[in-house]
């Protein structure tokens, strides 16, 4: 089995270090890992469960994002939100570094677990895990969740489906993950008293919110940088 490998490492100003190997397997994109013991109250499937969960508890005992962020919650307990940190993301590719905000730096690495977490709403951003993009800004974020659905849609039409250039799927894509980080929420609540991971999914989730709202516009703001690819006329030239 070929493995991706994410290493974060987060050093706060009280030399406090907390560091995640994360292990993905490179064909389905998901993340390997093994909780030990029993798995807490809040994982269970039925605990505030997604009004649109495919699963059920017979086939689904917990949650798989929920199962995803045991490894982050209990070790951010006493950090919040605001607290500086110097955040170092490794992968084979390069090494990012960036002084943060607990909850920016943890929401990074949320959204990389949420992708890679089996569940199939948040399925759709494999492809964003796999060239995982650390302390991504809104206007990266919303370039690559485009240019990842068109290309989906290219992969689609080269197999004979149905395509979609409207980014209809997509906004449902984003509404959808917008119901599910709204339960995420109401579940971290329930397994910590510390704001930094709670606020780390409401700021994962303002994209998520927005999205199907400002897609079209943030498009528009960005038409001049395909310039090249229109005719002249539409070009001023």
């Amino acid at each position: 089995m070929d493995i991706i490998k994410i290493h974060y490492a987060f050093t706060f100003d009280d030399g406090r270090q907390e560091v995640f190997d994360l292990a993905i397997d490179s064909r389905s994109l998901e993340v390997l890992h093994a909780p030990a013991g029993d798995l807490p109250e809040w994982t269970r499937l039925e605990f505030h469960q997604c009004p649109h969960c495919p699963f059920t508890p017979a086939t689904m005992p917990h949650c798989p994002v929920a199962v995803c962020l045991i490894q982050v919650i209990g070790r951010f307990q006493n950090v919040v939100s605001h607290n500086e940190t110097e955040l170092t993301v490794t992968t084979d590719e390069r090494k990012v570094s960036q002084r943060t905000t607990a909850q920016k730096g943890i929401s990074s690495l949320l959204g990389l677990l949420f992708a890679t977490s089996g569940c199939p709403h948040t399925s759709y951003f494999k492809p964003m895990a796999r060239y995982h993009l650390p302390l991504s800004s809104e206007d990266e974020t919303y370039y690559r969740a485009t240019a990842m659905y068109l290309l989906a849609q290219y992969m689609r039409h080269k197999k004979g489906l149905d395509v979609d250039l409207e980014l209809e799927g997509l906004k449902s894509i984003y509404r959808n993950v917008h119901k599910l980080n709204t339960m995420i929420a109401e579940r971290i609540r329930s397994a910590t008293r510390a704001d930094s991971s709670v606020n780390a999914v409401v700021l994962l989730d303002m994209i998520s919110n927005l999205m199907p709202f400002v897609l079209d516009e943030n498009l528009d703001k960005i038409l001049h940088l395909f310039s090249s690819y229109l005719p002249a006329a539409e070009r001023g030239q």
